[in-house]
Order: structure tokens, then sequence, then C-alpha cells
């Protein structure tokens, strides 16, 4: 983790204390909101933890839908953050109860956004830490290096597993990383229940605005 000045935290704290709106779902490119603000993206597998890291970052129990169902988030959920950026919540992937049809809609959608959204800084792919990259992950991984979007990994629970097993898959997880053009060389380990890495993220997602 890079460094950062307490100075740097504190501003990001205000900042995702203050107002977190939802704005609208999205199911279709014509619905986007304007592109007039910086916009940061979560995706990862279903059941990664994606909706209570959200809520975590933005201090609220259920700003993002949390579900044990897979696929529950079908659409790009747009949550305006202090009038300052978007932060956007992606269908997650990998779900096994979903019919092929809807995966290839959801995954369209997807690509076409990635592809044509100016205002995108960062999408944070998100990674269960007790399982480390899966097939999907390195999928959804090629996706945005062909769509040439910056993006960062971040462990999730990492406080349900063991400290010496956690440094050995963020390094199986650096490793793959030099092998794929549009990602960060860093990785982000957090843990929503715990509050664990949370005020570097909420930093790494300022500095982007």
């Amino acid at each position: 983790m890079e460094d950062i000045d307490p100075s740097e935290i504190e501003a990001a704290r205000k900042l995702f204390a203050g107002s977190c709106e939802f704005v609208l779902g999205v199911a279709a490119l014509k619905q986007l909101p304007e592109p007039n603000m910086s916009e940061v993206a979560f995706i990862g597998r279903s059941n990664v933890g994606k909706s209570s890291l959200i809520n975590a970052l933005t201090g609220r129990k259920d700003l993002a839908r949390t579900s044990n169902t897979p696929g529950r988030t079908q659409q790009l959920n747009f949550f305006n953050l202090g009038e300052q950026m978007y932060i956007v919540d992606l269908p997650g992937y990998g779900y096994a109860k979903v019919s092929k049809s809807q995966v290839q809609d959801w995954t369209k959608l997807m690509k076409n956004y990635l592809r044509g959204r100016p205002n995108l800084r960062c999408v944070f792919v998100l990674v269960d830490s007790r399982h480390g990259l899966k097939p999907t992950d390195i999928e959804m991984m090629k996706m945005l290096d062909e769509t040439a979007v910056n993006y960062r990994v971040v462990l999730t629970k990492c406080d349900k597993q063991k400290t010496e097993q956690l440094a050995k898959t963020e390094a199986q997880i650096l490793d793959t990383l030099k092998k794929h053009a549009a990602a960060q060389p860093t990785i982000a380990k957090t843990s929503a229940w715990k509050k664990y890495g949370l005020d570097e993220l909420h930093v790494q997602i300022m500095r982007l605005i």
C-alpha cells in the first residue's frame, strides 16, 4: 500500500460520511446518466461481498442490497457520492442460477459500458481472499484489458483468512497482475465486517475525483 497522509484519510472520511444517494438502475446504455462526474465501479463474483463493502465504505447498512441469492444485482446501479463522483455497483458474475441469455445480456451491457464510458476512472475487481482468483475473475480481467479500463484488485473478507494464507494469496495475485496490461500492480485488502482497509480504499477512490 502506498503512503497516505493523515490529512487525506480525514478528507476521505468526510467525503464518504456525507451524502450518498441511489440515482438509478441502468438496464440499457441509453439510460446512463450524463458523464459529468468522475466514476468508479465495483465488480466481482456473486457473493464476493460487493454490496457489503459498498455499504461499509459509505457507512450505510442498506445502500447496496445484500443477498444470499447469486445474481441479485441485475443492473448497473449508480450512486451519487456528495455530488463529487458516481459509484457504480455492477452485476456479479459467476452466477449459476440464472439463464444463459441473462448472462449474455448482462455481459453485453457491461462490455458496452466499459468501452464507452469516458469518465470511468477505475474498476475495483473484488476477489474473495479465501478463494483467490477464479477463472471467471481472469475472464473479467481480460475484458477490462481489452477495453483498456484501469482496474485494481480488492481482496474481501480478509478477516476470515489466516495471515500466512492471505500473504500467499496476495503474492499469487500480484504475480498474475503482471500479465494484465490494464491492472494496477497493487492490491487493497479489506474486511467490511471488521472495517479493515476502508481508510486506504477511501483515499484511493477520493484521489480519482
